[in-house]
């Protein structure tokens, strides 16, 4: 967007205004350390076209979709956004609109919020989806209070296969809500189903496990299901790669109660880590536990069909001693985003980009385990990650990122015991000469 500096005398009317000295008292709570001392090593007497230059020239720096091949997922994955996807989304009665407090002026976002809600609970095949909350990480951890509702428990089970920024996330949902959070460990590549049983009690509230897991290995959830259920505890399952729910069964007709992910498969960029968009999915006898916003369809007086917003479980709109959440805005436009994408692809179309990323992943897969040196880690069906054991982990990494790659994720920085490993992710964006290139790279730096 265009800059437009304030002049000092305005920013000086302004920091009056909200009752504070200086700009520097604005940000007292970073560190001294952390701040940039004095001035940017930019010339002042630099033009504003040529301080455009070199922030251009910088930014191509920056190892990109654009120039480079990917082979890295683990939550972030490039899919192709379609060109109308964007161009719908930012016309200006969509980008400017905030999130519709008077619904009935609203109609085309309230449209819109019903048609994603009408997509997930068709693709995690539940009964009922609230408006979106803000990313993976968050709707897993909003499932909490869910779950607490629904049992009134106070002990958590995940499974170590979760996403690791996703268990961080809960550890710190739970110490804040008082609920002890209990991690399963993993078996080739799966959750370990002996260890998930003995620790699952009448004390459990809520069972977690992921499917793909984050080292993509497709677990049981109906076996999950089964062992959560066995001792009143709720089966919560979380999808971090959106487009698998193109292929593989949905996790609803598993025995699943509550399906959350991470929506940014479904035509939204990688963008730097975000903005994403988180989903939630449950039966219809938990409706009351979803956070945020639900929209439902109706018809006026008049015959005419309408959309008006309901269950506002939050605190603003019902007492905060009976809200489900303090969670404020849903991420209307990525949702929308999502939509329109959905939309276009359809259930066939999204089904051959599952089918693509699956085929190209098993054809990467297989390629690559003909390199000495180069081991499966686990022997699981996967989707489209899968981990392997490689002579020396970041010498691989490090040339691949001279050849052009951007590579596979290093899990030893998440699981110390899997030192040497690396999760490979491939999407219908990686070309087969981008496979080749990979295996020829990775075969010549052992």
């Amino acid at each position: 967007m265009d800059y437009v500096p304030n002049t000092e005398k305005e920013s000086r009317e302004m920091l009056q205004a909200i009752g504070v000295k200086s700009v520097d008292e604005l940000f007292q709570d970073i560190p001294a350390a952390k701040k940039v001392k004095g001035l940017l090593n930019v010339s002042t007497e630099m033009s504003e076209v040529e301080v455009t230059q070199l922030l251009t020239d910088l930014g191509a720096k920056n190892a990109n979709a654009a120039t480079h091949a990917i082979f890295l997922g683990a939550g972030a994955y490039n899919h192709f956004t379609p060109s109308a996807v964007p161009y719908l989304a930012f016309r200006g009665e969509f980008y400017t609109a905030y999130t519709p407090y008077q619904a009935e002026v609203s109609q085309g976002t309230l449209r819109a919020i019903f048609e994603f809600q009408t997509h997930i609970t068709e693709l995690t095949g539940l009964e009922v989806s609230n408006a979106s909350v803000y990313d993976g990480s968050t709707a897993l951890g909003e499932t909490i209070a869910g779950a607490w509702q629904v049992n009134q428990r106070k002990q958590l089970v995940i499974s170590k296969t979760v996403h690791p920024h996703y268990r961080e996330v809960i550890r710190t949902y739970c110490w804040s809500k008082g609920v002890e959070v209990v991690e399963v460990g993993y078996k080739d590549g799966k959750t370990d189903w002996d260890s998930l049983k003995a620790v699952v009690s009448d004390k459990t509230s809520a069972v977690m496990v992921q499917s793909p897991n984050f080292f993509g290995c497709i677990e049981e959830v109906d076996q999950a299901a089964e062992i959560a259920h066995a001792k009143g505890a709720v089966l919560v399952t979380t999808v971090t790669e959106g487009s698998s729910l193109g292929l593989l069964e949905a996790p609803g007709k598993l025995g699943a109660d509550f399906v959350v992910g991470e929506g940014q498969g479904f035509g939204i960029p990688m963008m730097y880590g975000g903005p994403y968009l988180g989903f939630m999915a449950t039966k219809k006898e938990y409706v009351r536990t979803l956070p945020g916003r639900l929209v439902g369809k109706t018809v006026d007086s008049e015959g005419k069909e309408g959309y008006v917003m309901t269950l506002q479980a939050r605190e603003q709109h019902i007492r905060r001693e009976r809200s489900v959440s303090n969670i404020c805005t849903n991420t209307g436009l990525i949702a929308l985003m999502a939509t329109i994408y959905l939309s276009l692809v359809g259930r066939q179309g999204l089904q051959r980009v599952a089918q693509q990323s699956f085929q190209k992943a098993h054809y990467a897969h297989a390629q690559l385990c003909k390199i000495r040196g180069v081991q499966p880690l686990f022997n699981q069906p996967f989707y489209n990650e899968f981990a392997l054991r490689v002579p020396d982990a970041k010498k691989a990494s490090e040339a691949m990122m001279e050849a052009g790659i951007i590579p596979p994720l290093d899990l030893g920085a998440y699981y110390p015991e899997l030192k040497n490993c690396l999760l490979v992710c491939c999407t219908e964006m990686n070309s087969k000469a981008q496979i080749d290139h990979l295996a020829k790279v990775l075969e010549g730096c052992r």
